[in-house]
Parts: structure tokens; sequence; C-alpha cells
């Protein structure tokens, strides 16, 4: 199968971000922990040969729970493995 990611970007001439690759290029869905003052819960999909894609705003104050449920339903439908940092 294949992933295709879509989202708006900043206005100008590369507005569209499409991304497409392959479901068996997908490696695990990473959850990034940063704790204190201004805890951030960020969700990134792993890709062979392309780095992480993160998937939730950086500015997107999810509870642990809500990241985790996100991140439990996408890795069981790529049915990859969750790695937690």
């Amino acid at each position: 199968g294949i992933v295709c990611i879509f989202r708006w970007g900043f206005p100008g001439i590369n507005r569209h971000i499409f991304l497409r690759f392959l479901m068996r290029d997908v490696q695990p869905i990473r959850i990034e922990i940063k704790e204190g003052l201004f805890p951030r819960r960020i969700l990134y999909m792993e890709i062979r040969g392309q780095g992480s894609i993160p998937l939730t705003r950086t500015d997107e104050n999810l509870t642990p729970r809500e990241i985790e449920q996100k991140a439990a339903e996408l890795a069981y439908f790529l049915r990859v493995p969750i790695e937690v940092f």
C-alpha cells in the first residue's frame, strides 16, 4: 500500500505539502516527550530513507492519554511498533 500525507504549508510557492511513500517503508511510530516548565509531546512517523515526519503540531498540548491513543491507533493500522523517547 501507499501512505499519503497532505497538509497546507505557509503561504507562498510551496504552500501544498504532499508526501507519498510505501507502507513497507514506515518504521515505528515515535512519541517524543519533553517534560518540564513547557512540556511537549510530539508524535512522529519514521520513514526509511526520509527520517521522521512530525504528525502533531508543536503547539498542540495533548495529554499523555491522547497522544498514546493516537499513536496506538496509527501503529495498529500501519502494523508497526511504537517507540517512546
